[in-house]
């Protein structure tokens, strides 16, 4: 997959996985409730939750009361994690075996080491150095106490 720009799905999951950061407090919290605080769709929630559990960001909790847990510490869940288990590669170009054939004095070869490696490079380093503990904190910094009250 060549990737050029992040879907609803890793959008709405990112945010939905702050959401449930916030609030689990190692509790789990109901996805209708994350919906209702995010404007998504419960049932693309419930899409999006599933890849997240299958990649092991997230477990779900049966029952009446059920809902969903972070499977780590927010400090131990990186940003690319989340993206990458709902939008597969971040790279803008992926080289497929073939490709990497290409031969070392073209034209193509200095593109690819010298522009498309280094952006692949930027983003993974920038997504893989901020954790849901970075994404919390700062929401907490620009709306003070009130970031986590929430009222059911």
């Amino acid at each position: 997959m060549v990737f050029t720009k992040l879907s609803t799905k890793g959008r709405y999951g990112l945010r939905a996985m702050v959401d449930l950061a916030i609030r689990s407090c190692g509790e789990q919290v109901a996805l209708k409730s994350i919906a209702e605080s995010q404007n998504i769709s419960e049932n693309y929630l419930e899409q999006v939750f599933s890849l997240l559990r299958k990649a092991g960001l997230v477990k779900s909790v049966k029952g009446a009361q059920g809902g969903y847990v972070l499977a780590a510490q927010p400090s131990e869940i990186k940003v690319g994690d989340i993206l990458r288990a709902l939008e597969g590669s971040l790279n803008i170009i992926d080289f497929t075996p073939e490709a990497e054939k290409i031969e070392p004095n073209s034209i193509q070869y200095c593109i690819k080491i010298n522009v498309w490696d280094k952006i692949n490079e930027s983003i993974n380093k920038v997504v893989d150095n901020i954790t849901l503990e970075d994404l919390v904190n700062e929401y907490k910094k620009m709306n003070g106490p009130q970031a986590l009250m929430y009222y059911i």
